[in-house]
This record gives structure tokens, sequence and C-alpha cells, in this order.
């Protein structure tokens, strides 16, 4: 019953945020947006000082990113690999481009704050540990108004109807079951999951602001940190294959990206794939955003 209800509040949020759009006074909207890329920095800050609080309990703690680690690799793959056999069969052959090292440097260096803020967290945590004084942070009620952000921002994504057609359907399809493939692949690789957990481990796609604090609510704060690492994992493993031959591949480098290709990857698809290929990043990425705390919540409630 507790699930149902988690599951209840996170698609709540999301769904009201999308109903409030353009209903909101402008300047509270443009305080939302303007708060948008920097909120996901306070969860993460949260995460990893809630994490620090309880890494005491994690029997493993050294197991998390190796097994993160592993299903990055292999979903990303699997996304990447499902993608292009599909595009293959109909007769699609790869394109031709370019893409520049210093917007590849960039998105690294964007990656980097994550992991910055991460290691702020939690030693801020030990910090204050080592003074006997505690904080309760609850990431939880963060991430609900994340997702109401989320909804805001996904009413006002530039979607054209056009862009709704049955190949560029093929490219999030791909990174849904590719990411289900990756999961079988990495089992004989990760000790001591289940596949079952795996299989919720590897919807996130990329978005890793949610699924961390969403698997730790519902199940455990292991496998919450492995959703985390494992999603900002997959978020670096797409922009390398974005500079590395998303130029060749665009469509499966896309898929790859999983949720991230409308937001973090969206300048490495515009230049490394071509404004051709931006459908197909706005539509697999929206799409991929929307059901990520969906089959996330419904599988970690199983």
């Amino acid at each position: 019953m507790q699930s149902i209800w988690l599951i209840f509040q996170l698609l709540f949020c999301l769904a009201l945020g999308f109903l409030f759009a353009r209903r909101l006074p402008s300047n509270i909207e443009k305080l939302a947006f303007k708060m948008l890329p920097y909120f996901s920095y306070i969860l993460l800050f949260s995460i990893a000082f809630e994490f620090a609080q309880i890494i005491d309990q994690i029997v493993y703690p050294e197991r998390i990113l190796k097994s993160a680690f592993i299903l990055s690799i292999c979903t990303s793959f699997g996304a990447f690999s499902c993608c292009y056999i599909l595009f293959r069969s109909i007769g699609i052959r790869p394109t031709h481009g370019k893409v520049s090292a210093s917007l590849f440097i960039k998105s690294l260096i964007n990656i980097s704050y994550a992991f910055i803020t991460l290691s702020l967290g939690y030693f801020s945590a030990e910090i204050l540990a080592s003074f006997n004084s505690q904080i309760h942070l609850n990431s939880w009620y963060l991430l609900l108004i994340f997702m109401f952000l989320i909804g805001l921002d996904l009413a006002y994504s530039p979607l054209d109807r056009s862009w709704i057609n049955w190949r560029i359907m093929l490219v999030p399809l791909s990174a849904i079951i590719g990411s289900i493939v990756g999961a079988f692949i990495s089992l004989p690789f990760i000790e001591n999951i289940k596949i079952q957990d795996l299989i919720m481990l590897s919807q996130g796609y990329g978005f890793y602001s949610m699924t961390g604090i969403v698997i730790t609510e519902l199940r455990n704060a292991e496998l919450g940190s492995i959703a985390l690492m494992n999603d900002l994992f997959r978020e670096i493993v797409a922009i390398l294959i974005m500079y590395l031959i998303g130029w060749r591949y665009p469509r499966s480098a896309i898929s790859a990206a999983g949720a991230t290709s409308m937001d973090a990857t969206l300048p490495m698809v515009k230049q490394a794939c071509g404004n051709d290929f931006i459908p197909h990043a706005m539509v697999s990425g929206f799409i991929l955003s929307l059901l990520a705390p969906i089959l996330v919540s419904i599988l970690a409630a199983l």
C-alpha cells in the first residue's frame, strides 16, 4: 500500500506540473525554469548526505560502484545495439558527420559537477558526524518538487506533431528493449543482485536525480545508490558514444543517451548528428523522461 501511495505522489506531481504550465503567473514560471538546472544538484547533495548517514547499514559498499559501472556499460550498449539492429533491418544505413572536442570537454565538465556535488554532500555529513551533530534531510520531498518542475518543463518542450512517426518511435523503443537486454547481459558479472532488480535499475535511462531516491524509498539504500551511480555513468557513456561514433550512428547514439537526449546530451546531438536528428532526440528523451519514474516505481514496488 505504501509503494502505491509513493508512486501516486510522483505521478501526481509530474501531472500537476504539466497541467499548471501556462496557468501560473509568468514570474513564478520564470523562477521555476531558473531553478530547474540547479535543483538536480540540490537533490544530489541531499542524496549523498543521506547516504553518508546510512552507509554503515550497507554490507558491501564497495560493490556499489562496480555493479553500477558494469550495468551502465551493458545497458548503454544494449540500447545502442538494439537500435542499430532495428534500423539496419528496415534498410537505414549509417550517416556522416562531425563533432567538436570542445563540446565533448564541456559535457564532461558538466558531468563532473554532479560528482563534485555528491562529494560535497557526503563529506558534509561526515564532518557533522565528527562533531556528534546530525541534520536529517528528506530527499523524497525534494524529489516531489523536482517532478513538478519536470512536468512544467515537459509541457513547454517544443515537440512537433510531425515528429511522431513510427521510425522516430523506434529510438525510445530500442532504449527500453536494449536496456532490458543489457540487464540480462550484466547478470553473470554482478554479484548478489537478482535479474528483477537489474531490470528495475536498467529503466532509469540516465535520469539519475530521480531513480536513486525512488529505489531507496521503495527498496533499500544499496540498490538506490547503485541506481544513482548507474544513471550517472550512463550519462557519461552517452557523451562518449555521441562523441566517438554518434556522427556515424546517430539514432543508436540517441537511443543509448536515454532520457538525457532532450537535455544534457542535446547539444552534442545537434553538432554530432545534425539538426535532422533533433526530432529523434526530443521525442525519445520526452518519452523516456515520462516513462522512467513510472517504470522504476512500478518495478521497485513489485
